[in-house]
């Protein structure tokens, strides 16, 4: 299997972001996406661009926080395993754990696939006109790797903050939220035009 220009774009923005790949066998791997039910519209639309790796419908899960006792309602879909995937998880996992690899320059170098990490770890808080893009827990390292390229592909400076139990977030201030979403906009979904400014 090979995937176009595009598809690598919106894995890598992915992979990045809120999806899991999945071992499977020594050399295979698949695409695990969860998001809420509200998110719907974005999780068809990615199944959507790759109609050779995803069959049938997502799954609907509804999940009872053991502490909170909250209710939470998400949608699951699966991709096929296979060989190419495989080779994408051995640039971004590290002993069975997601890393920001130290050439992540020479893969993040698409808006696109900047556009789709922010669509899955991206806030704009409209009060003080800000975005946040929230890295999750990795090191301080893999978040100067994600500043320091991000700065250098596409020219958008940002300061890291340690969100302590929530991991590192890169900050935008507002002028660099203005060019952030300027860029970005054309790639964003419709339910999702909450992230930008409007």
């Amino acid at each position: 299997m090979t995937l176009n220009n595009e598809q690598k774009a919106i894995l890598i923005g992915m992979i990045l972001g809120d999806t899991y790949l999945q071992r499977t066998g020594k050399k295979n791997a698949r695409l695990r996406l969860e998001h809420s039910v509200k998110q719907k519209e974005y999780l068809l639309w990615k199944v959507s661009k790759f109609p050779q790796l995803f069959q049938g419908q997502p799954k609907y899960i509804i999940r009872q926080h053991p502490i909170s006792g909250g209710i939470y309602r998400y949608c699951r879909h699966q991709s096929n395993a296979n060989p190419e995937l495989g080779k994408w998880r051995l640039r971004f996992y590290r002993d069975g754990k997601k890393k920001i690899p130290e050439n992540l320059k020479d893969y993040l170098k698409d808006l696109l696939s900047l556009a789709v990490w922010y669509m899955d770890d991206g806030y704009y808080y409209n009060r003080d006109k800000v975005s946040y893009l929230y890295l999750g827990r990795i090191t301080k390292k893999e978040a100067e790797i994600a500043a320091e390229t991000i700065q250098d592909n596409f020219r958008i400076p940002s300061k890291i903050l340690d969100k302590k139990q929530k991991g590192f977030a890169l900050y935008f201030f507002p002028r660099e939220t203005k060019k952030l979403h300027e860029l970005l906009k054309k790639y964003i979904i419709p339910s999702l035009n909450y992230k930008i400014r409007p």
